[in-house]
């Protein structure tokens, strides 16, 4: 791709973003602009989670007033507490779905769900409404006492996706009509999962993902991410969704980005899961597809502004079905040129520090221009 020095495509449209409250939410929504995205998918797991309708639009003006020309498409938490009801008036809100976690295996995600069938009414009442439901793909891991259960290998964050596949299936089988998302897809296995599903199934591909394997987050805390990156051949059936047009189209962007300060990331406790990579989400797509390219794993001819355009924009809003802006388009320039991720992102009184993804490593420029 080097004679391609410069790219002008639609804005990006990440379905899947992690803007955090308060002190880090307001340092990090203003980078949206900076990584090609006019419009993103918001993630409920604060703390305490966006549940009601209420939380969700006061939420959205917190945003709002950060970086005025996004916008932002609001999700609920998905727990005890969502009835049908909440679902009829999620709807009439135009809240745009509902986000799953399994208990435990991510960021704030300890009031997640332990039995799926127990939320089959939901479902139901998500179908009916058109609602999106958004799936954390993972099982937790097995506890050390159940390493010996006779017949069953034991859940790690390795194996966590491929097991949980078998729920996406199931889920599908009952509810045909309910649009479910399998995020952030880290495995062959789940791109063949959703490949398998009806229409109504798609899947998100994150950046890092496209850049990371098991030995690149294993000793650097700030490559550590839920789910973990897998193995190059897990990498490479991601970036061939990436461009894959004539087959399914069904993988569209959604970076996961997912903030955490320094300390949260480093030091004597565990470090917290998350790559941050919102202000370059566009950009870190393209140099992973320019990677790919220059070692053959990907053949010459499945690139082209199109394709990109299809993934970072177009195939996701067609699944949620989003319309395209009638009015004057933006688009975004990309250059082939000098410029670097920085080391560290800062608040203005220095007492809040982010790590980005990829920090200190080249990455493409990116302008707006009407």
């Amino acid at each position: 791709m080097s004679e391609h020095l410069k790219l002008s495509l639609p804005p990006t449209t990440d379905f899947h973003v992690h803007l955090r409250d308060d002190a880090l939410m307001r340092l990090v929504t203003p980078t949206i602009e900076d990584g090609g995205v006019d419009t993103v998918y918001v993630m409920p797991n604060l703390q305490p989670p966006i549940t009601s309708v209420a939380a969700a639009i006061s939420y959205r003006k917190r945003l709002q007033s950060l970086a005025p020309n996004v916008t932002f498409l609001m999700t609920l938490y998905l727990d005890k507490t969502i009835t049908p009801t909440t679902i009829a008036e999620a709807a009439a809100a135009g809240i745009v779905g509902l986000k799953s976690y399994p208990a435990g295996v991510t960021t704030h995600s300890e009031g997640g769900m332990l039995d799926y069938q127990s939320y089959y009414p939901i479902f139901e009442a998500m179908q009916k409404h058109d609602l999106v439901l958004n799936l954390h793909g993972e099982v937790p891991s097995t506890p050390f006492s159940g390493f010996h259960t006779a017949g069953q290998e034991p859940a790690t964050v390795l194996n966590a996706e491929p097991k949980f596949l078998p729920i996406l299936h199931s889920l599908h089988a009952d509810f045909p009509n309910l649009r479910i998302v399998l995020e952030h897809c880290t495995t062959k296995e789940a791109i063949d999962a959703v490949v398998k599903c009806g229409p109504t199934v798609a899947g998100t591909i994150t950046a890092h993902h496209l850049w990371l394997t098991v030995d690149d987050w294993c000793g650097d805390s700030f490559n550590f991410c839920k789910p973990v990156a897998k193995t190059p051949t897990d990498r490479l059936a991601l970036l061939k969704a990436v461009v894959d047009e004539a087959g399914h189209g069904k993988f569209f962007f959604g970076t996961d980005s997912a903030p955490h300060a320094i300390e949260a990331k480093t030091g004597m406790k565990k470090a917290a899961a998350g790559c941050f990579t919102q202000g370059w989400a566009t950009q870190l797509v393209i140099g992973a597809i320019e990677e790919a390219l220059k070692h053959g794993w990907l053949e010459a001819q499945a690139f082209n502004t199109e394709t990109l355009a299809n993934f970072l924009r177009h195939r996701g809003r067609r699944f949620y079905k989003l319309a395209e802006d009638n009015g004057p388009q933006r688009e975004i320039l990309l250059e082939k040129r000098h410029a670097k991720i920085p080391d560290i992102l800062e608040s203005s009184d220095a007492s809040l520090r982010v790590v980005p993804f990829r920090r200190g490593e080249d990455v493409w420029s990116l302008a707006w221009k009407s």
